[in-house]
């Protein structure tokens, strides 16, 4: 048996935002936000959307980047305080993932993270309130997904709490708050949104229900993510549309070891999660080749983008030369090496990288089974820039 989990509603289109205002019948919004939302003024427009429903509001403002289990605690606290009935995350997937873990404990605050760090353990949600998320960059699609991950900052153990109670109930893609992104986030963020959909395409889960919407999603992103890198605003609102698209495909087939080995990166090296997303993506997909039906997936996705080759082998081939002349146009790195990364903490850190991504949990949806050994050697080939032939 098979589930397909995505929000009740998404809204999505310029101003789409003020779809708020129709939100009838509650009382108390929380929101939860950081960054440079506050500042931008997406904050106080939010504030009055929500007033303008007939709603009382308070915020909690201080979620960093990787959020930490001390965030979530100090959020419960102020959403226990305060008594919402609704809960609104504006911001990047640090916030958006913040909003749900302190939700999770708002309506249960005798759990632990301890308690819900296995998959579905999480006690049934909307007892006190609706969750609305609002994204202000085009990638982690936190906003449609039942995924979120907290940093134990003490221990140094990442908390990925996956249940699909904590999709939220409403998605607002609005358009106008991405006109804010630099162009080297919109480069990252969006790679790592392509990443989701060429994973979930040929992820063990993929099913009827994800394989339209992950092809579809890759074939928007590969037309709109240059476009939308130099400036283009309507590019950016199809970039916002397509990486939402790609998030409910993943979040239902799952993803690989590109994500494997990109959870464990990023530390040890101080690489954003896109950036190793889009460094790996390439040499992944060599790897999964060898396995038949990736291999035919791959040549599918190459059809649709419409690049050339007469054999499955030979669009599989085109796909990857096609990402990686993209990645180029993006002028984002095409290893660890370009990428800054000193050749002696890659060799000091490999083999712990790769034994940590042979546990991650995407590992088991991979198309290919893979090792530690393995993984070690397609990080020697993202590193050095080596074809992956194994």
């Amino acid at each position: 048996m098979a589930r397909f989990t995505i929000p009740r509603d998404i809204f999505f289109g310029k101003g789409s935002m003020s779809e708020l205002k129709k939100l009838k019948g509650y009382k108390r919004a929380f929101i939860v936000t950081g960054g440079v939302i506050p500042k931008i003024g997406l904050l106080d427009k939010l504030t009055a959307i929500l007033k303008e429903a007939g709603m009382e509001t308070d915020a909690y403002v201080d979620v960093e980047s990787d959020p930490s289990v001390e965030t979530v605690m100090r959020g419960k606290e102020r959403m226990l305080e305060f008594g919402p009935d609704v809960i609104v995350a504006i911001g990047g997937g640090s916030a958006i993932d913040a909003a749900k873990a302190m939700y999770v404990f708002y309506e249960h605050p005798h759990l632990t993270f301890e308690d819900i760090k296995e998959p579905n353990s999480v006690p049934r949600l909307r007892n006190k309130a609706i969750f609305v998320a609002i994204p202000s960059t085009s990638g982690t699609a936190s906003e449609v997904t039942s995924f979120a991950v907290i940093t134990d900052t003490n221990n140094k153990i990442k908390y990925p709490i996956a249940d699909s109670d904590l999709t939220p109930d409403i998605a607002i893609l609005d358009s106008e708050i991405t006109a804010t992104m630099p162009p080297v986030l919109v480069a990252h963020t969006g790679l790592d949104a392509l990443t989701h959909a060429v994973e979930a395409y040929v992820a063990k889960c993929r099913s009827s229900f994800t394989n339209p919407l992950a092809i579809h999603s890759i074939a928007m992103m590969y037309g709109y993510l240059k476009a939308s890198y130099d400036g283009d605003i309507d590019a950016r609102g199809e970039m916002h549309i397509a990486q939402c698209i790609a998030g409910m495909a993943f979040t239902n087939a799952q993803l690989g070891i590109t994500h494997s080995l990109a959870h464990k990166v990023g530390g040890p090296f101080n690489l954003p999660h896109g950036l190793c997303n889009a460094i790996l993506l390439p040499y992944v997909i060599q790897y999964n080749q060898k396995d038949d039906a990736a291999l035919r997936h791959y040549a599918n996705i190459a059809r649709r983008l419409g690049l050339p080759g007469l054999t499955e082998k030979i669009l599989a081939n085109s796909l990857i030369e096609g990402i990686r002349n993209l990645i180029k146009s993006l002028n984002v790195p095409a290893t660890f090496e370009e990428a800054g990364v000193r050749e002696f903490l890659f060799n000091m850190e490999k083999r712990t990288i790769a034994e940590e991504a042979y546990l991650d949990p995407c590992t088991q949806f991979n198309p290919r089974e893979t090792s530690v050994d393995d993984l070690e050697k397609i990080l020697e080939c993202a590193y050095y820039g080596r074809p992956v032939t194994f």
